[in-house]
């Protein structure tokens, strides 16, 4: 049997990133939790961490990490049988996402299920094309991910398309367009681009899509927050690459014009999870399936 309180410690090593911060959580002393995970460690016959200035797991210690989140939820859903609604406890449910799947029809679509059923969510926002790595190194239950193939032990539902459209100002768009009223490639590539941060490829693929560029060469803003990416396209910074889902709820703000009408990028989303879930979790993939098939398009 796995030592709960080994299990504890090495969970909060890795959450916070170092020794000392996990003991200040868990009210322990560095040594007492230095002790805890070396005995885990002995028993288990394998590291389950890298020590260094920040502290990470191993792949056996996301292995061990995935299993602590998988019992910390069947642990709630036996409680909850037990004890009925009255003595339901709050329960973290860690989750990676892309900003603008969050912001446009993630949280509404869940919010319901987390107040019915006391989750707490543990949010993680990463580019679509990098959440799969949290889901591979057990720091979350499930992920919004571009990867149509399922990981190890886990499943890939398609959930739909996100459509994004290149966007800005009606002053900028006029730039990059020649006096016929046609945009080329050496206009556009003058102009800034807004940029959601260093992973983000939207822009290179909506390049590479339309006007055959790959790798292209351009200045760029770099802007890693919903509201200030699309404030600083909007105070013509630049032009970006903003979903339409964002664009059909912009009331009362600034007007954003397509710089090529129609040109589109589409990215397929899927959510990736255990292929064995607990019922919280099958709980909370039902609510993120829904909500996807009200707001995404369909894929084919």
């Amino acid at each position: 049997m796995l030592d709960a309180r080994q299990l504890e410690a090495l969970s909060a090593v890795v959450e916070h990133g170092r020794f000392s911060a996990a003991a200040q959580a868990l009210s322990l002393t560095v040594a007492a939790v230095s002790l805890r995970v070396k005995a885990l460690e002995a028993q288990l016959g394998q590291r389950l961490l890298v020590r260094g200035k920040t502290v990470r797991a191993t792949p056996a210690g996301q292995a061990l990490l995935a299993h602590i989140k998988q019992v910390r939820l069947m642990e709630a859903d036996l409680l909850e049988r037990l004890a009925g609604s009255a003595g339901q406890r709050w329960q973290s449910v860690p989750v990676a996402i892309n900003a603008d799947s969050a912001a446009a029809w993630f949280l509404p679509g869940v919010a319901a299920l987390l107040q019915r059923q006391r989750l707490l969510l543990d949010l993680t926002i990463d580019d679509q094309d990098h959440t799969h790595e949290l889901l591979k190194n057990g720091t979350v239950v499930g992920c919004v991910t571009t990867r149509a193939d399922a990981m190890r032990g886990c499943v890939a539902e398609p959930l739909g398309v996100m459509r994004y459209r290149c966007v800005a100002t009606a002053e900028l768009a006029a730039r990059a367009r020649t006096p016929q009223g046609r945009v080329t490639p050496h206009r556009l590539l003058a102009l800034p681009a807004v940029i959601f941060n260093r992973k983000d490829a939207l822009q290179d693929r909506w390049l590479e899509q339309h006007f055959g560029l790959r790798q292209a060469r351009y200045p760029r803003h770099f802007t890693p927050a919903v509201d200030a990416f699309e404030r600083a396209i909007e105070l013509g910074l630049g032009w970006g690459m903003v979903p339409e889902l964002h664009l059909a709820h912009r009331h009362g703000r600034p007007p954003l014009h397509e710089v090529v009408p129609d040109a589109v990028v589409d990215v397929a989303l899927y959510w990736q999870h255990w292929e064995r879930e607990p019922l919280t979790a099958q709980r909370l993939t039902r609510a993120i399936r829904d909500a996807a098939r009200a707001c995404l398009a369909p894929l084919d």
